[in-house]
């Protein structure tokens, strides 16, 4: 099988669909609606197959909120998903990006991501709804330099 290949695209004109596939995924959507230039939908053929977030933040960003649709899991949507997230970001200037997971510590760390203490990401990422309201203390925090 041929490895899928993800189209970003902005989500501002899909923000509910953005927000039901978070939820089902258990992932915060809570701030969805108060930063729609972060959030993206990805698409194959056409075909909406997962959604994804960046907070970019001069040379630091966040990469958030990633998730594939149930029917699409398997098949290597999120690695894509995440591939295009990470190019998105790097057109944006970012040079460093961070994530909070609670649940794919594991799949972020073999896409190059390191853990990193909470205290050590610069203060922008920390002062994000996401660091300081959104993900529990308990979550891992990890970078990758793009």
């Amino acid at each position: 099988m041929d490895e899928p290949t993800v189209t970003l695209r902005g989500a501002a004109d899909s923000l509910s669909y953005v927000e039901t596939v978070l939820e089902a995924n258990g992932l915060p959507a809570r701030d969805v609606r108060s930063k729609p230039d972060c959030f993206y939908v990805g698409d194959d053929g056409g075909e909406a197959v997962g959604v994804g977030g960046v907070e970019a933040y001069g040379s630091y960003g966040l990469l958030r909120s990633v998730a594939v649709e149930e029917s699409a899991r398997g098949e290597g949507y999120g690695t894509a998903l995440c591939d295009a997230l990470e190019a998105e970001a790097r057109e944006s200037g970012v040079e460093t990006l961070y994530l909070l997971t609670t649940t794919a510590a594991e799949f972020f760390a073999d896409r190059g991501y390191e853990e990193t203490n909470r205290s050590d990401t610069p203060e922008a990422i920390r002062e994000t709804t996401e660091f300081e309201e959104l993900c529990p203390a308990s979550a891992v925090c990890m970078k990758k330099s793009l």
